[in-house]
This record gives C-alpha cells, structure tokens and sequence, in this order.
C-alpha cells in the first residue's frame, strides 16, 4: 500500500517540477544534443557515470540543466540508476551526493545506432 502525500511534500514535489520546466525552457536544443552525445558517450566507453562526469566534458550549461537532463533521459527509460552515489566535485554543491548512472537497454541501442562507423578501407 503506497502512502499519501502530505499536503506539504505535494506541493513540494510541485514546486521542483515547475523549477525543472522553468531551467529546461530556458536552455537550446543544442544544449539538450550535447548532454545526449556525452550520455551516450560515456555509457559506451565506460559502462557507468555521473554528473561528475559530464561536466568535466560539457561547457557551462545553465544553473541546473545537468541535473534536469539526466532527469529526462531517466524518465524517458535510457539510463538507469546502478544504486551507487558519489560527492559531487562542484564546488557549489559541498560534496552533495550524485546517483551513478548505466545506460539501459534502450540506450545502449541508440547509442550504438548514433556511434560513428568507421570508413571501408
């Protein structure tokens, strides 16, 4: 049996889905396409990730988009979460605990039809 919200967790949960609309509306398809190719990336080349990760590869993206769009591939099924966390390494964020993500089965296929192929010698 699920437990009901609380008055107060509803409207929290409100709350962060309109702050997750307001940072997506505010960022490009082109950002959106580069978080995608370093997801895919990064799941092919070394099986898991986090956030740690991408921005280290990705240039400065809008206040939270990181976050956001690794919300959005999870929900769309093409990452998963392993259950591991680690600090984050940004300084604004004092060592909050990030998830450690994994490509799922979708993404794996979609990574790999979007994968480079080398010419024919």
């Amino acid at each position: 049996m699920t437990r009901r919200l609380t008055p107060a967790e509803r409207l929290a949960a409100a709350d962060k889905n309109t702050t997750l609309d307001s940072i997506v509306a505010r960022t490009s398809d082109w950002d959106r396409f580069l978080v995608e190719q370093a997801v895919y990336a990064f799941g092919l080349a070394k099986d898991t990730f986090s956030a740690n990760d991408l921005r280290r590869v990705l240039p400065e993206l809008s206040h939270g988009y990181l976050g956001a769009a690794i919300n959005s591939l999870r929900t769309a099924g093409l990452i998963e979460h392993t259950g591991q966390m680690v600090p984050s390494t940004s300084g604004p964020t004092h060592g909050h605990r990030l998830s450690v993500w994994r490509l799922s089965v979708k993404g794996l296929l979609i990574a790999e039809a979007r994968r480079p192929r080398k010419a024919a010698a």
